[in-house]
């Protein structure tokens, strides 16, 4: 059976501020000649500055010597790390068995559409990133979504498009 791939249409990476790689100093120092330093290096590269910028892998391979496959192979494994930058508030919708009973998908839909980004997307001000997962493990309050570290349950899209705008409204003040 053939797979025809689907082309994406790349749109023009909006301006963005240089960014400062001499933040990485101390990680790299603290890392320097350690074995397995890689996971550890890519976390704190995300904990500084919110995702792996490409110009760290590039700071990272010129400091380290790590190559430059190899970071982006584990970088893209793993679903913890991101190669750009999400909003403040990443949504993440539970799409688990019992979710998926509850309706998850209409809500999930609700806020995309109040959004207007898809799945995996930022909105245009950075307020909000909206993921769908595999189970955030909270299967007695489904359907779930989870907000930061706030966990909210048993939601209807109304109830779970009142949170978006609560904090966009909160957001913008």
């Amino acid at each position: 059976m053939r797979i025809k791939r689907i082309s994406q249409v790349k749109e023009k990476p909006a301006k963005t501020q240089a960014i400062d790689l001499s933040l990485m100093d101390d990680l790299i120092i603290k890392y320097k000649n350690k074995k397995g330093n890689l996971i550890p290096l890519l976390q704190g590269t995300q904990e500084l500055y919110g995702y792996i910028p490409g110009e760290a892998f590039l700071k990272l391979n010129k400091d380290l010597g790590l190559k430059l496959s190899e970071m982006y192979g584990v970088a893209t494994f793993y679903a913890q790390f991101r190669l750009s930058p999400v909003g403040k508030n990443i949504v993440r919708m539970c799409h688990g068995t019992a979710c998926h009973v509850q309706n998850v998908t209409a809500i999930t839909e609700s806020i995309l559409d109040h959004l207007k980004i898809k799945d995996g997307e930022t909105t245009s001000d950075m307020i909000f990133t909206v993921e769908a997962v595999a189970c955030l493990g909270c299967c007695s309050l489904a359907p779930v979504m989870m907000i930061g570290e706030e966990t909210y349950g048993k939601l209807s899209p109304a109830e779970a498009l009142k949170i978006i705008k609560e904090i966009k409204r909160s957001e913008q003040n």
